[in-house]
């Protein structure tokens, strides 16, 4: 099948075509070393079987499509949200294509991220020269303010010291001295990218709290009435800080978001390119030390963040990805506690709106069963959220989960009498999922756009919330912290809902005693 410049055929209908079917036909019996069909088809059946989940509960030296990424993915997130920041991953270009396309894919838009260039002189003899010569280039070409350094696998297994090759690089000349060069270890091979994001973050924050990597006097702490916000990994992160900019200010609070990405992840298309855009200034980084608390609203993306900010004499709050009615009244009424702000009318509006909202639609969440998977954070505040609902979060999965959070989950559950039949599930991934979904259905999964492979083999459909959402749009505008943020989840999951009972009553004299336009 040819294309024709006048009518160029998508690869949806290219692909149909009889050459191609026929290619691939011949593909698979050449070289896919094909097994009979019959047989093919009977350990499908099987693998849906409670036999089968048995066993693959059992393994334990294989992990199959984990519901993660690696360190270095959370690193460079946490480095954009500074003002003029250029993240620089020591390790090989490949890696750092791959964190630059999945955050470009999620949010539409150019990711900026510079790599050391490693390869395999660098992985026998260390990557000191690749550090000397990228600093110089990252210095010389993109004209950052604050270069911030975190690893991959290779330079981490052969044993690479940042803080003495920053020393070196600047003795080299290839930075000035003063120079800006925040760094943390972020081995791709433990951890996962909420971990990544947790070490930056704190890096940077050491950076200049404690004396710019003791090159500077160590800043004295004189406290003020401000206070400092941290969002975790999030890939709703330009709605969700919007919408946290916007509470503050009606609340008048005095506030520093420390990593803003909100801009850089979303900027307007004009004719200017802005290779960095918003973020927190580094002033306001090093002047964040005074502040009088800092709030994380993700408490497993600030796992070591969090006490080193403790440690300085600031009070500190964690929540778990806070969604829903409960979820914003406990951190509207923290905030208020915080800096003796009143909560006003106009918020406590918003709240009797989300309640309103939640009445009118009762009746269609009510009993539904879910399955939800993806960052410990977010799978905490989403269960907490269809509780809320008199909704059942019956699986709850996170593979970068800990114990600690499988115990918080628990007592979630044992918190409504909505959670008793509902079960967490610590370091598993989605082929565990699977065998959940055949053995233990729900109504709905609630992830990430790889749980459409989970949509179509188990025909459980699929709600998508999460990071990263590649095959939908724009989702990451909206927020789905604060009360508007609820009202966007709650009407997230409703559309799913009155689409399944439309997809499933729409025969004509046969299902369709159901497909109505009034719901």
């Amino acid at each position: 099948m040819t294309q024709n410049a006048d009518h160029v055929l998508d690869h949806f209908e290219l692909f149909r075509g009889p050459e191609y079917q026929q290619m691939l036909a011949n593909k698979k019996k050449m070289f896919e070393n094909p097994r009979d069909p019959a047989e093919v088809e009977r350990v499908r059946e099987w693998a849906k079987t409670p036999e089968y989940r048995e066993k693959n509960f059992a393994r334990e030296a294989l992990t199959v499509n984990p519901a993660k990424a690696c360190q270095p993915l959370g690193a460079v997130f946490a480095a954009v949200g500074f003002e003029s920041t250029i993240p620089f991953v020591h390790g090989s270009q490949g890696c750092v294509a791959y964190y630059r396309s999945h955050f470009s894919r999620h949010f539409k838009e150019p990711s900026s991220c510079v790599s050391s260039s490693m390869t395999e002189d660098a992985a026998v003899f260390g990557g000191l020269n690749n550090m000397i010569d990228g600093l110089a280039n990252t210095y010389a070409m993109y004209k950052p303010k604050m270069i911030a350094v975190s690893t991959t696998c290779m330079a981490e297994v052969i044993g690479d010291d940042l803080n003495a090759f920053i020393k070196t690089a600047k003795e080299k000349g290839s930075v000035p001295a003063e120079f800006d060069v925040p760094f943390a270890h972020t081995p791709a091979f433990v951890g996962s990218h909420v971990t990544g994001y947790d070490n930056v973050m704190k890096g940077i924050l050491e950076h200049f709290w404690d004396g710019k990597a003791r090159t500077a006097p160590v800043l004295e702490r004189v406290p003020n009435e401000s206070i400092n916000f941290i969002g975790g990994f999030d890939g709703y992160t330009v709605g969700n800080l919007r919408e946290i900019k916007r509470l503050f200010e009606t609340m008048g609070v005095d506030y520093t978001i420390l990593g803003d990405n909100s801009d850089v992840f979303d900027t307007p298309t004009d004719g200017e390119f802005r290779m960095y855009d918003g973020g927190t200034t580094l002033v306001e980084a090093a002047e964040a030390l005074h502040a009088k608390a800092t709030i994380s609203m993700q408490e497993f993306s600030t796992e070591k963040t969090l006490p080193f900010i403790a440690a300085h004499g600031q009070q500190v709050v964690a929540f778990n990805h806070p969604i829903g009615v409960a979820g914003t009244d406990a951190f509207l009424m923290a905030v208020s506690r915080l800096t003796g702000k009143e909560i006003p009318e106009e918020l406590a509006r918003e709240r009797g709106r989300l309640v309103d909202a939640i009445a009118d639609s009762s009746a269609h969440i009510h009993g539904k069963k879910f399955a939800l998977y993806g960052d410990p954070d977010l799978c905490l505040g989403l269960a907490a959220f269809l509780l809320e609902l008199g909704a059942e979060p019956t699986h709850v999965l996170a593979t970068n989960g800990t114990k600690g959070w499988a115990e918080k989950v628990q007592a979630l559950f044992d918190s409504s009498p909505f959670g008793q039949n509902c079960h967490v599930y610590p370091g598993k991934d989605l082929w565990h999922m699977r065998s959940l979904l055949f053995t233990d259905p729900v109504d709905f999964l609630i992830g990430n756009t790889y749980g459409k492979y989970l949509e179509r083999d188990t025909g459980t459909p699929l709600i998508r919330i999460g990071f990263p959402v590649f095959d939908r749009h724009h989702h990451h505008r909206r927020p789905v912290w604060g009360y508007q943020g609820g009202m966007n989840v709650l009407i997230t999951i409703l559309d799913k809902i009155f689409d399944e009972i439309d997809r499933n009553t729409n025969v004509p004299a046969k299902t369709d005693y159901s497909f109505d336009i009034i719901r």
